[in-house]
């Protein structure tokens, strides 16, 4: 006996001869020679070898003249190498229909001797149907008033195909509005349902277009779409509703044309013409079997049931109200049948061990089923009980063969309970089952396998070098050596060279160490591919991504980028208009932090201030603005401290000074002494020139007093000590100078002469260059004046800041500053204190 099948392009053929057998049924061949070829094979494609299957040679086909009795010419046989070749358009769909397998049977015939052979042609499906719609569009109403998660049937489509070159599922366009619910019916055929996802609202759009997409299982998938076209209704606020959103009934097949099947009810709680409901069927093809009173909802039979044609019915009902208003629900009629004998299953063999590395298809068993029933009672169905590695194949009529369709996993599960289940077709069905015990022998075919399928792990940064990171772990259920796991590191986004001074794994127990600290600003993260491998031969492995992340900590203060620091490190200072109104942004402190999220998030705060009212710091801005106009007696220098603190655990902070000068040009950034400020009242005034004259008797006594030491103490002093009163000189050892603001805002470029507080002497500068024209030295006192001081035939070129203790000074009249030093002035130099350059503010403060 031979049988054949078409896994391979167009045919392949696959006799299986069975010695035991054969010696029954050979001396009448009865049992048909069997093929399988898939559907729309070319005209003269070749199924099978039919001489050879039949044992004849090709010498005798002359004398034998093979040939093919059949009523419809789809087969012949070719004379010379008697093989059996496609001669028309096999169709399966046209042929078979929906059934489940396709078979043409004929008689091949051969004389000298006379024969008559049984030839089975088993043809199987291919994907050449596209799923089709009923109707290229539908249309569906739905109120404005119906809430979200309502649903609606839709039209289904429909695919001659079988098995997973049928109809799978269906998609819907992309919206705001409606989603698609897949479901399937009790004989498994699938059907859209339309969700509302949001309220529609008529008055903002009237209608939806949508695109309805059913796609079948084929390679490469068919399909085919619909057109849905959503009205959104108004008026009547309440639809009708079902008492049942799907209702179920099984109704014999053997009952008469015009029998009830069920009648649906459904109420609606308006009044007048918007409470008159009339039902009716959603597609035309379901009134094919089937009537429905419109007024009434029953439902009664057109025509008579087939059971063997249909099993169940899946009809789609609609109720419309007088205001428009729909529902729907479903009716699910099942066809009932009647069977009475059970079926019967027979092994004629089975093998008793199997290798888990097994390939598919092995055959493990022989079987055949038997009942005793007639005609659609008596077609008899197998299927295996349970999630099992194994399946059944149709080998001929009521005959199946138990193959592998899975992998065998020894260290899962060493044996298997195999039930086999057959089943007749009628209803109720009848069955009977029996149960093979198969066991399976091991081999290394397991890999090792991580817990997890990717780690990611946070490392804090400055780690001590050396801490665990974190551990793998696999696990190999295979025994001995094969399931022993070592881990390696295989691959890394980092330098290879670099890699091994970074991290390291333990090859035993999958433990990941940090070799170095980590700096989160240098390195946020970085990905490594671990792999497990066993010690099985071959060996088998697997690998896993790793993936670390350096946490940021606080371990970076902020930077301040503005105000920036002079060349000397000292502080350059902001000038304001001396009428900038209140909200007047005077300047802004820029910092920056290096880390990161919270500890990068700087706040600014005034830890002091000249004048606390007089100005307002952003909090996350930093922006420095006026909080009220300057008044008469708030002095034209400020100086405000400002810390910036980050939002760290403990937050790190950084200060920076800011300088501020109320000038309304930059030449009045100087004091300017020579400017009185105007009394407020004259009996103020009054005070004011008796405090002046009282400080100028007390200076000028205590000036003789000093000349008076010094006159006596000149001669035996050294000369360096009056180095200082000599024309043209300032000799100081470590001069201090302010910067050099030429190249800057200011106009001019100053040097100044500080003499220290508590001492009686002057530090001056070392004049190193000839001083331009405009160019003044000042010197200032313990007592915070400073005196415009000699032109010196030198100056510096790169000055120095000039500090104080007190961080301000003071100008004296051009004319004290004489009677300490009649030298101290050239005729070039002297100018009156109103016309005194302003210094720079840097000195100043």
């Amino acid at each position: 006996m031979g049988s054949g099948a078409g896994d391979r392009g167009w045919a392949e053929r696959r006799p299986v001869l069975f010695p035991f057998l054969l010696s029954l049924f050979c001396p009448a061949l009865s049992e048909p020679l069997r093929y399988r070829i898939p559907e729309e094979m070319p005209e003269g494609s070749v199924v099978g070898n039919l001489a050879k299957d039949l044992g004849l040679s090709v010498r005798e086909l002359p004398t034998r003249k093979l040939r093919v009795s059949s009523e419809k010419p789809y087969f012949t046989v070719s004379a010379e190498r008697g093989e059996l070749l496609v001669s028309g358009r096999l169709d399966r769909e046209q042929i078979c229909g929906k059934k489940p397998v396709c078979a043409l049977e004929f008689e091949a015939v051969a004389e000298k001797p006379l024969n008559f052979y049984h030839v089975n042609v088993e043809i199987e499906d291919i994907n050449d149907h596209p799923p089709k719609f009923m109707q290229n569009s539908f249309e569906l109403q739905i109120s404005e008033s119906t809430k979200p998660e309502a649903r609606f049937i839709l039209g289904s489509a429909h695919d001659a195909d079988i098995g997973t070159n049928s109809l799978q599922n269906y998609q819907l366009s992309p919206n705001d509005h409606f989603l698609l619910v897949n479901k399937e019916k009790l004989d498994g055929s699938k059907y859209p349902e339309l969700v509302l996802k949001m309220p529609l609202d008529r008055e903002e759009q009237k209608s939806y277009h949508l695109t309805l997409t059913a796609l079948d299982g084929g390679d490469p998938p068919l399909s085919s779409t619909a057109q849905i076209q959503v009205l959104v209704t108004d008026a009547n606020d309440n639809p009708p509703v079902f008492s049942q959103e799907l209702y179920r009934v099984g109704l014999p097949e053997n009952v008469f044309p015009g029998t009830t099947v069920l009648r649906v009810m459904a109420t609606d709680q308006d009044e007048g013409v918007n409470a008159e409901i009339t039902f009716s069927f959603t597609e035309a093809g379901q009134t094919t079997q089937f009537d429905l009173n419109s007024t009434t909802g029953e439902i009664t039979t057109r025509n008579t049931l087939d059971f063997e044609e249909v099993k169940e019915y899946s009809i789609v009902l609609e109720a419309r109200d007088g205001g428009g208003m729909i529902a729907q629900c479903t009716v699910e009629i099942q066809v009932l049948d009647v069977n009475d004998n059970i079926p019967e299953v027979i092994f004629q063999s089975l093998t008793d061990v199997i290798m888990e590395d097994t390939r598919l298809g092995t055959y493990i068993a022989l079987l055949k089923v038997r009942d005793k029933d007639s005609g659609d009672n008596g077609e008899v169905t197998c299927k295996l009980e349970g999630e099992v590695p194994f399946k059944l194949l149709t080998y001929s009529r009521n005959t199946y063969k138990l193959v592998t369709d899975g992998v065998l996993d020894r260290e899962q599960t060493p044996e298997y309970n195999v039930t086999i289940t057959a089943t007749d077709r009628g209803k109720p069905p009848l069955s009977s089952s029996t149960t093979i015990t198969l066991r399976v022998t091991d081999v290394n075919d397991n890999a090792p396998v991580f817990q997890q399928p990717a780690y990611l792990v946070h490392v804090p940064e400055n780690n001590p070098p050396g801490a665990s990171i974190t551990q793998v772990s696999a696990s190999d259920p295979d025994l001995g050596p094969n399931g022993q796991v070592s881990y390696s590191i295989v691959a890394s986004d980092l330098e290879p060279r670099a890699l091994s001074s970074y991290v390291s794994v333990s090859a035993h127990s999958g433990v990941v160490f940090a070799q170095r600290a980590f700096d989160h600003e240098q390195l946020r993260a970085f990905e490594l591919t671990l792999q497990a491998r066993d010690q099985g031969s071959p060996a088998l492995s697997a690998n896993v991504s790793l993936r670390v992340l350096v946490g940021d900590r606080n371990d970076n203060a902020p930077r301040v980028l503005y105000p920036a620091l002079g060349p000397d490190g000292s502080a350059l200072f902001d000038t304001v208009p001396r009428a900038a109104q209140p909200g007047y942004l005077v300047t802004k402190v820029v910092a920056v932090d290096a880390d990161s999220g919270h500890n990068a998030w700087l706040s600014y705060h005034v830890l002091q201030a000249s004048e606390p009212g007089l100005f307002s710091l952003g909090l996350r801005t930093g922006e420095v603005r006026t909080a009220r106009a300057l008044g008469d007696r708030d002095a034209a220098r400020q100086r405000l401290l400002v810390a910036v603190r980050d939002g760290g655990q403990p937050p790190l902070s950084a200060t920076a000074t800011l300088l501020l000068v109320f000038a309304d040009s930059l030449q009045e950034a100087l004091p300017d002494l020579s400017e009185s400020p105007k009394p407020s009242d004259p009996q103020a005034e009054l005070q004011f020139y008796l405090v002046v004259a009282l400080a100028l008797i007390s200076v000028l006594f205590l000036l003789a007093v000093i000349l008076a030491v010094a006159l006596r103490l000149r001669r035996p002093s050294s000369p360096t000590t009056w180095g200082c009163f000599q024309p043209g000189l300032c000799v100081k050892s470590g001069p201090v100078v302010p910067p050099n603001y030429s190249e800057g805002t200011l106009p001019y470029s100053y040097n100044l002469c500080v003499a220290q507080a508590g001492k009686t002497e002057f530090n001056f500068l070392k004049c190193n260059e000839q001083l331009s024209s405009g160019q003044d030295i000042l010197c200032g006192d313990s007592s915070g004046a400073l005196f415009p001081l000699c032109s010196s035939g030198e100056s510096t070129s790169h000055p120095e800041t000039l500090t104080t203790p007190n961080y301000a000074d003071t100008l004296i009249s051009q004319e004290s500053c004489e009677k300490k030093d009649p030298l101290c002035l050239s005729d070039d130099s002297k100018f009156p204190i109103e016309d005194t350059p302003l210094v720079p503010v840097s000195s100043i403060f």
